[in-house]
């Protein structure tokens, strides 16, 4: 349920067009992020939501599912085997492989692997009956994910490198530069540390925040318009539900890969040695 009492979703409303003169489109915004507590109390900021719910169902959803799958590994693996396996070798190959290396990649598969399907679990959530709900539409949890990246990458360039080549890493010090090495250090310090993982996190909240929004606009359209001759509109936008939907699988697992393949890149750029 919405925190906000004026917002209107499509199965929560009688209203349709040419039905009142004062009924008007109850477009989606940002009321249609916020949700009463299912526990405790908002003003307090001691709360359990739906988001919250949402979260932690995925997570058992993703452990579950790998423990059923490996809880008892055969040579020949029965299908949920299979395709736990599938999963797992193309992050562990197709990304940590390609992007680290084998030999330094190995020991950050299970981080990568993990990442992967809790990030495609919570966004799976909005095509999902009833739950339909992006919990990485709520920025706070690609913020929370991408910070682990982040503590991850810098404390290990300064385990590989120290002080010194850390330093240079971030700054990327090229003394070949010659007068303008002191702009571009500066210009390379706050890209590094403050503006990647700000867009790691970001890239992710803002393309599902806006699948969401889509979806929500044309779905709530279709409800809207189903009254006299709107219903010829409806239909055209319940086909656009359907397309925005087909669209969205093909993002939420693609926003999957991106936030991956950017940890990969972040922790070999840790890894390698600073010229």
């Amino acid at each position: 349920m919405s925190a906000d009492p004026t917002q209107v979703l499509a199965f929560e409303t009688d209203c349709h067009i040419f039905q009142d003169s004062h009924c008007g489109f109850p477009a989606p915004g940002l009321h249609s992020f916020l949700f009463q507590p299912l526990w405790g109390d908002a003003d307090s900021n001691l709360y359990f939501n739906k988001p919250m719910l949402l979260a932690l169902l995925g997570s058992i959803i993703v452990v579950g599912f790998f423990w059923a799958a490996f809880r008892k590994p055969k040579v020949v693996p029965g299908k949920l085997q299979m395709v736990a396996e599938t999963g797992y070798d193309f992050i562990r190959r197709g990304i940590v492989y390609e992007t680290i290396g084998r030999r330094e990649g190995e020991k950050y598969v299970p981080l990568v692997v993990s990442l992967f399907f809790f990030v495609w679990m919570m966004n799976l959530w909005s095509i999902i009956p009833v739950a339909q709900f992006p919990v990485t539409s709520i920025i706070a949890y690609p913020i929370v994910l991408a910070l682990i990246v982040y503590v991850l990458w810098v404390s290990l360039t300064f385990k590989r490198h120290g002080f010194v080549g850390a330093f240079k890493n971030f700054t990327g010090y090229d003394k070949s530069l010659g007068p303008v090495l002191p702009l571009a250090m500066l210009i390379e310090f706050f890209s590094n540390l403050l503006v990647r993982p700000f867009t790691h996190a970001v890239r992710l909240f803002a393309n599902m925040f806006a699948g969401h929004t889509l979806l929500l606009l044309f779905t709530i359209a279709s409800w809207y318009l189903l009254n006299g001759i709107g219903i010829a509109y409806a239909g055209v936008s319940f086909v656009m539900v359907i397309v925005m939907t087909a669209f969205e699988l093909f993002i939420q697992a693609l926003q999957a890969y991106v936030f991956v393949l950017l940890t990969c890149t972040f922790i070999q750029g840790a890894l390698a040695k600073h010229h």
